[in-house]
This record gives C-alpha cells, sequence and structure tokens, in this order.
C-alpha cells in the first residue's frame, strides 16, 4: 500500500530527516511566514519566498471537537479541530488527535504528526498533519 500525500507540498513525508513538519514559506523581504507556501508573501507582496519546514512543536489556542462528518471528509469521528500558536509566529487551523473536549486546554504542549488518514479508492493512504499532545500529556 502506497502512502500519499493529502495534497503535495503541505508537509514534510515519513522518513524525513527533519521529521514531521509543516512546509512553510519564509519572506527575504518581511521576515514573516506563511503557510501553505506560495511564492508570493502575503503580508508585503515579494516575490522573495523560500519554502522552509517549521511547526514541530506549538501550543493550543483555541479547539472544538467534531462530531459530525464535514463536506468531503473521509478520516475517523469524532476529532479536535484547533489553532496551533507556532513558534515561528503563525496561527494553523489544524485537526487535533485528541478528540476528548476536556482533555484539551488552551496553552497546553502539541507536536505535529504526520499519519494515514484514510485509505483513498486506489487503495493507498492517504497521509494528512495533525497536532497532538506529546506521550503522558493528559489535562
Amino acid at each position: 500500500m502506497a502512502q500519499v500525500p493529502i495534497h503535495p507540498g503541505l508537509f514534510t513525508l515519513p522518513g524525513d530527516p527533519r521529521g514531521p513538519r509543516l512546509l512553510a514559506a519564509h519572506c527575504a523581504t518581511c521576515g514573516k511566514y506563511h503557510f501553505p507556501a506560495a511564492s508570493t508573501c502575503p503580508y508585503c507582496s515579494a516575490a522573495e519566498c523560500a519554502v522552509e519546514a517549521i511547526g514541530g512543536r506549538g501550543s493550543l489556542w483555541l479547539h472544538t471537537v467534531v462530531n459530525a462528518r464535514p463536506p468531503g471528509y473521509r478520516g475517523p469521528l469524532p476529532y479536535g479541530f484547533g489553532i496551533v500558536d507556532l513558534p515561528e509566529g503563525l496561527r494553523v487551523v489544524s485537526r487535533l488527535t485528541e478528540a476528548r473536549l476536556e482533555s484539551l486546554r488552551p496553552g497546553m504542549p502539541l507536536a505535529l504528526e504526520i499519519a494515514p488518514l484514510f485509505v483513498d479508492d486506489a487503495g493507498d493512504e492517504v497521509l494528512s498533519f495533525a497536532y497532538r499532545p506529546p506521550a503522558g500529556e493528559n489535562a
């Protein structure tokens, strides 16, 4: 069974020596990051953006739990959904691996995970990213 990303260029793939990371663009002009990566900076319109691997860790800023399947979503239910603060200055909207509302709290540390979300019609595992509480972290 092959593993394919849910969308190319969003994150590193398993086996990457950098570990699980998001692929964001870093603007050489204003110094800001943006995700997903694009060649033009959304903040200053400069075209000098380089892709960098970031976001291995973050902290939870806002969260909820999704119990109803959104259109097109083929992964498991329920799932956590939140906004994650990254040390690089970004807030990223992400799926969370923890689906118990009582186990999530603002400010909790999170680690990025790249893992299968579902098996597509061709029989391939479709990989996506999500943030999870580090092992042993429970609210």
